[in-house]
């Protein structure tokens, strides 16, 4: 999660650019002094905006000593499902993707963008099928999205529609190529997809030029409901995101008017919201014929079009496509049929400190790249994302802690030693006593807010949960269709007009059928 850098040609992870509202726009470690010009009121531009102040940033030798640390030993499991490590990365491309091409010699005109850091689903929607540059992601009908086709592996798994992403030669057709970079968040994805289209079905009786705009509105509310009653409270300390959700937001764009287009906090792109990097597990018992041994994340990159080797030639095998049992935990009083095989859940790694292995070494190409990078230190995600705030001088977490509290948060600060020794976290055993001093002052706000999670059992705490829940709100706020204006929606494709989760999204996307949920059979 948390990858707002602007995707090139191949519409890979392969270089960040941060436009800064009053600051400029920083790339590769470099400052533009562009300033941007005032646009239309009509005009959705994509821009990053900072919370608190900017932060000491520690040296490269202590970003490598500590980058090592985190992804040495992997963490611990925890009690939230594994699906919500890639529900999580597919939030996070609904709001920080930019597909601008951020130069330094930028012009103000080039500046103006078509995605919002708003809770909208362009990342599943484009710009809708009246745009000649989105019709391609629908039907001819121009209401339902398309899909994909699996290949056929055995007579127990032939070819199925709508287990893949919709392909068109080497790449999948979605506004947001990031979404095909593993299978995990590509089922995501595909299952986004299917919920939208069953939607469109319910909507039968809707005049046929309003049904993909009520469609569309229906989604994007369930899909809000289901982040602020199920996701968040999940990652986040439930206490802070009531008080925000209920009370209103203390330090992000408070009196803006609620339809501005939000802007995007890099305290919370290049941060806070870089929680789920730690819940990625190195394996998965992903379905009847994959356990652990061959569902390794490697694998997951793999089987994809962006990080791997999926084309409209050449899709997903069908024994492939998620068991969804073993990722969400469905109800077992309303749902006995959707019980995971006994010893087959999978739950994600505890938000701490660590992560697993596989993440000191990323495939190549989800950087862009054809071979490893020089140093190989460009790999590691951990690195990857240090360097990130060095480049933008993100504030320290002590700084975000005193910023909060200048502005009427009741936030704890973590002391030194907390800050030092952790709770089952990365060591920092690593670095001299000079570095150390200097970590432990200056801590980078995304290792902070790591480690307030890993002192509250593996949930976000304090400074991480704050910013996390106040970007959520106003990102709510400033959609297009918001249940944050809209305080009288309730959701009605869940079990009741209170209660609908990702569980239940699954549920009414895959026709409540236990077969379409579990599709794979062994062979």
């Amino acid at each position: 999660m948390g990858t707002p850098e602007r995707l090139p040609a191949n519409e890979s992870h392969a270089q960040d650019s941060f436009l800064v509202i009053g600051e400029g726009l920083f790339t590769e470690g470099l400052r533009s002094a562009v300033a941007p010009a005032a646009a239309p009121a009509t005009a959705r531009r994509f821009r990053f905006s900072r919370l608190g102040r900017r932060g000491t940033q520690v040296s490269r030798q202590i970003r490598v000593a500590v980058a090592r640390a985190m992804a040495h030993t992997g963490g611990g499991s925890t009690g939230i499902p594994a699906g919500y490590t890639y529900l999580g990365q597919f939030i996070d491309h609904d709001l920080t993707f930019d597909k601008s091409d951020l130069r330094p010699d930028i012009s103000p005109a080039e500046m103006l963008q078509n995605r919002s850091p708003a809770l909208d689903l362009d990342s599943l929607y484009g710009a809708g099928p009246g745009s000649a540059g989105s019709a391609k992601f629908f039907e001819a009908n121009r209401r339902k999205l398309k899909t994909g086709t699996t290949v056929k592996t055995s007579n127990a798994n032939p070819a199925a529609k709508g287990f893949d992403l919709p392909r068109a030669g080497a790449k999948a057709l979605m506004p947001d190529r990031r979404n095909d970079e593993n299978l995990a968040v590509a089922q995501t994805h595909a299952a986004f997809i299917r919920f939208h289209n069953r939607v469109v079905e319910e909507l039968a009786s809707v005049p046929a030029d309003q049904r993909f705009r009520r469609a569309r509105q229906a989604v994007t509310k369930h899909y809000q409901w289901m982040i602020r009653h199920d996701y968040l409270p999940r990652i986040c300390e439930p206490s802070v995101v009531d008080d925000v959700f209920l009370n209103g937001r203390k330090v992000f764009e408070v009196g803006v008017d609620p339809t501005d287009v939000p802007t995007m906090p890099v305290e919370f792109s290049i941060a806070a919201f870089r929680l789920g990097h730690s819940m990625v597990r190195a394996s998965y018992e992903w379905n009847a014929v994959f356990g652990p041994d061959i569902a390794t994340l490697p694998t997951l990159f793999d089987f994809s079009g962006t990080s791997g080797f999926l084309t409209k030639a050449n899709p997903l095998p069908a024994n492939w496509p998620a068991d969804w049992r073993r990722l969400y935990d469905f109800p077992a009083a309303s749902h006995p049929e959707l019980k995971a095989p006994p010893g087959k859940f999978n739950r994600a790694m505890r938000i701490d400190t660590r992560l697993v292995v596989a993440l000191a070494t990323l495939p190549p190409k989800t950087l862009g790249l054809n071979r490893p990078p020089n140093p190989r230190i460009r790999l590691n995600l951990a690195f990857r994302n240090l360097e990130r705030a060095k480049m933008v001088k993100l504030a320290s977490g002590q700084g975000m802690v005193r910023f909060l509290k200048e502005n009427g948060v009741n936030v704890k600060a973590l002391t030194k030693a907390q800050i030092r020794d952790g709770s089952g976290g990365a060591s920092l055993a690593g670095l001299n006593a000079q570095q150390r001093k200097a970590f432990l002052d200056h801590t980078p706000l995304w290792f902070y807010v790591l480690r307030e999670a890993e002192l509250n059992g593996g949930k976000l705490a304090g400074a991480g949960a704050r910013i996390v829940a106040e970007t959520f709100h106003r990102a709510m706020e400033g959609s297009r269709h918001s249940i944050v204006r809209d305080t009288g929606f309730k959701p009605e494709f869940g079990p009741d007009t209170q209660t609908f989760n990702m569980p239940d999204l699954l549920f009414f996307a895959f026709d409540g059928k236990a077969a379409l949920l579990n599709p794979v059979k062994p062979e």
